[in-house]
C-alpha cells in the first residue's frame, strides 16, 4: 500500500527553497532563484503560495538568548483551572521571560518556556507565572544543556529528496 502525499504538501522545490532560506535567510528572491536553477517569478510564486499557507511565517533572526543575557532555561508544566486556558495564555504572554507556551495532554495542561538571568531571576519569573489567575499548581525543570536544538532542517531535506 502506497502513503498519499496530501496536494498541500511540500515538494521538492519548496523544500530546496526553504532549506536555502533557512541557512541564508537574507538572500533576495533573484538570488534564490539563481541558486536554484529556477525564474525568479517561479520563486516569488512559491514564497507567496507558502506565506499563503501559514508555512512560511516570517524572517527572524536567530537569537542566542544567553548571549543577551538570558543563559538559563527552564520548562514548566502548569496546572490551570478548567476553562481559563485561553485567559492564563494572554496572561503569560505579558511577561516577558516566557518564550513559549504549549497546551498539552497528560499531567499538566500548560508546557511553557522561560529564560531568565540568573537563579534568583528564575525565582522571580516563576513567581510571576504562578500569581496568573487560573494557575492552580507549577512544576518547574531547568534546562542543563540543549543537544539538539528547535530545528526543522531533518523535515526539509527528507522532503528536498523525494
Amino acid at each position: 500500500m502506497t502513503s498519499r502525499v496530501p496536494e498541500d504538501a511540500l515538494d521538492a522545490l519548496d523544500a530546496r527553497l526553504l532549506l536555502l532560506l533557512t541557512d541564508a535567510p537574507r538572500l533576495g528572491v533573484l538570488e534564490c532563484a539563481r541558486r536554484l536553477g529556477v525564474a525568479r517569478g517561479t520563486v516569488q510564486a512559491r514564497l507567496d503560495r507558502l506565506a499563503a499557507r501559514g508555512i512560511l511565517t516570517g524572517f527572524p533572526p536567530e537569537l542566542d538568548l544567553a548571549a543577551m543575557g538570558y543563559g538559563l532555561t527552564a520548562f514548566a508544566v502548569l496546572e490551570i483551572a478548567q476553562g481559563r486556558r485561553a485567559e492564563v495564555a494572554r496572561a503569560l504572554a505579558a511577561i516577558d521571560e516566557v518564550c513559549e507556551v504549549h497546551a498539552t495532554t497528560g499531567q499538566g495542561d500548560l508546557f511553557v518556556r522561560l529564560v531568565a538571568r540568573s537563579n534568583d531571576d528564575l525565582q522571580r519569573v516563576i513567581d510571576e507565572v504562578v500569581g496568573v489567575p487560573g494557575v492552580r499548581r507549577t512544576s518547574t525543570s531547568i534546562a542543563l544543556s540543549t543537544p539538539v536544538p528547535p530545528r526543522v532542517r531533518p523535515l526539509l531535506e527528507r522532503v528536498a529528496r523525494s
